[in-house]
């Protein structure tokens, strides 16, 4: 089962979040040969989609990062949004699909441009 955070994305800013991935016994998941993905939409049926960067720079950690630029959040229109995070395993693990955190994000409207 995913956790769930709600989070906030000021427009115009460079946003960025680090998760750490963990085992049913509570022991980092070494992400390595994993595929990382996430993305948000404005509503679950939304056909458009704005996709994360998501990255682990050491994946025996279990750590990845989901990151947007200023010039992504800057498209994005204020609002709710939904999002969540997925792992996908090595195709030689029969490539299952992991679901590690979801919630709602508020986009905050930027004043300066």
């Amino acid at each position: 089962m995913a956790s769930i955070k709600n989070l906030v994305i000021d427009q115009g800013t460079t946003f960025s979040l680090s998760i750490t991935v963990a085992d049913a016994n509570g022991n980092a998941l070494n992400l390595t040969g994993y595929t990382l993905r996430s993305q948000m939409r404005r509503s679950y049926g939304a056909t458009s989609s704005t996709s994360f960067t998501v990255v682990s720079a050491t994946p025996a950690t279990g750590e990845l990062t989901i990151s947007l630029t200023d010039a992504q959040t800057s498209a994005l229109k204020a609002g709710r949004y939904v999002y969540d995070v997925e792992i996908v395993s090595p195709a030689g693990d029969g490539s299952e699909v992991t679901r590690v955190l979801e919630g709602i994000i508020t986009v905050t409207p930027e004043v300066t441009r």
